[in-house]
């Protein structure tokens, strides 16, 4: 186009070896883009949009937000082509565990028995991940429930080995589990010392809820914490940009929030923890 202004145009259609009626009609259509053209436009900026929010992720989970947020239904093939127009690709890290051996455990590993869970909070698992934030230290405790992936409690400390951060976040399990008399609850954790602890494990029995731990060294064991641990730090601090300019605690919980009601999960058909838990349970 910009060349036309120079030279004539049957001279440039001779040099590209084109008809002249093709560059007119082109021109044309340029002019005047159809419906659908415009649409895959306007489609690509909003997909450019939301990965510019959510950095850390790739075309399947931003085109399940879009649907989630503004009840927009696109193919994932046509969610690809859009993604792929923008250069959108997800900045995040893949989080892969090596299997180690099969040594001595200090309570069972349930989870490696098949146990089915069909219902919430048949199954807690928790782990505890670190971060810093300007240079301070903090450990965030999450308790999971295995079945829909929903955070059900979380404590932050910027102590180092805070004991009371893995017990204020068992309060609230404990708390679940008494409002659920008929329930059979299974807590499962990795061997860290806080885990392991009599303290810790003393609580347990009393309120009927099970015990399983992974094997030493074996963060496979409990993969689908492992798996969310990984995907919150790269959402922190890639996504939701946590700074510290505001209470990391007020951050850390909306964030929370966040997760259980506004995040789709792939493991869930793309429906949030709170919608795949509101769906199931309506319907009982």
């Amino acid at each position: 186009m910009e060349l036309s202004g120079e030279f004539p145009v049957k001279l440039l259609c001779e040099a590209m070896g084109i008809q002249r009626s093709s560059f007119y009609n082109w021109k044309k259509h340029l002019s005047n883009p159809s419906a659908r053209e415009k649409k895959l436009v306007n489609n690509i900026i909003l997909f450019r949009e939301y990965h510019m929010k959510y950095p850390s992720h790739g075309y399947r989970w931003l085109n399940a937000k879009i649907r989630l947020d503004t009840g927009q239904v696109m193919s994932d093939p046509y969610a690809h082509k859009c993604c792929k127009a923008a250069g959108i690709k997800s900045r995040s890290r893949h989080y892969k565990y090596k299997k180690a051996g099969n040594p001595a455990r200090v309570f069972p590993n349930l989870l490696l028995s098949e146990m089915q869970i069909d219902g919430p909070y048949q199954c807690i698992v928790s782990d505890m991940t670190a971060f810093y934030v300007k240079g301070v230290y903090y450990e965030l405790t999450l308790y999971m429930d295995l079945w829909n992936d929903e955070i059900v409690s979380h404590a932050l400390s910027a102590k180092r080995g805070d004991r009371m951060t893995y017990i204020s976040g068992l309060e609230d399990v404990i708390e679940i589990r008494k409002k659920n008399p008929e329930l059979q609850m299974v807590l499962h954790s990795d061997q860290g010392t806080v885990y392991t602890s009599k303290a810790y494990n003393d609580l347990l029995p009393m309120y009927g809820i099970t015990r399983s731990m992974s094997r030493a060294g074996t963060p496979t064991d409990n993969a689908a914490m492992e798996a969310i641990n990984g995907w919150i730090k790269a959402e922190l601090f890639t996504d939701l940009h946590v700074t510290g300019e505001k209470s990391v605690k007020e951050e850390i919980d909306d964030y929370i929030v966040f997760f259980n009601e506004q995040r789709p999960a792939y493991s869930l058909g793309y429906l949030t923890p709170k919608q795949y838990r509101e769906s199931i349970t309506a319907g009982t």
